[in-house]
C-alpha cells in the first residue's frame, strides 16, 4: 500500500532536458524527505539530490549542481526533478526515496538508508 512510483525517464540527447516525476500511494509525502538516487551499470548507487519535509533544505551531488532542480508539490504528493543540460555520463536508472522526519524541514540527506524506494526510471542520455 505504501508506493513511489517514478515516471519521465526516456532517451534525450546530450545537452537535453527531463523532467522526473516521483507519485506517492498509500501514504503522504507531507512527512517525508524524499531523495532521488542513480545507478549505472558497474557503478555504486549514487545520491544525487534530496529535499526535506518542507522543501526549506536542498542538496545536490557536485557533479549535478547548477543542472539539475529538485522540487515537491505535497499537495500533489509528488516530488520532481528537473534535470538540463543532460550528458551521457548521467545515464543511469533514477529512484527516488523517502524517509518520514518527524520535525517539519528539519533535515536533508543523499545517503542510505532509505526505507521507501519506488521502482525506478531508466534515463539514456545518447546522441
Amino acid at each position: 500500500q505504501l508506493q513511489l512510483v517514478e515516471s519521465g525517464g526516456g532517451l534525450v540527447q546530450p545537452g537535453g532536458s527531463l523532467r522526473l516525476s516521483c507519485a506517492a500511494s498509500g501514504f503522504s509525502l507531507d512527512y517525508y524527505g524524499i531523495a532521488w538516487f542513480r545507478q549505472a551499470p558497474g557503478k555504486e548507487r549514487e545520491g544525487v539530490s534530496c529535499i526535506s519535509r518542507n522543501g526549506g533544505t536542498t542538496t545536490y551531488a557536485n557533479s549535478v549542481k547548477g543542472r539539475f532542480t529538485i522540487s515537491r508539490d505535497n499537495a500533489k504528493n509528488t516530488v520532481y526533478l528537473q534535470m538540463n543540460s543532460l550528458k551521457p555520463e548521467d545515464t543511469a536508472i533514477y529512484y527516488c526515496a523517502a524517509e518520514r522526519e518527524y520535525s517539519a524541514g528539519s533535515s536533508c540527506r543523499r545517503s542510505l538508508p532509505y526505507t521507501y524506494w519506488g521502482q525506478g526510471t531508466q534515463v539514456t542520455v545518447s546522441s
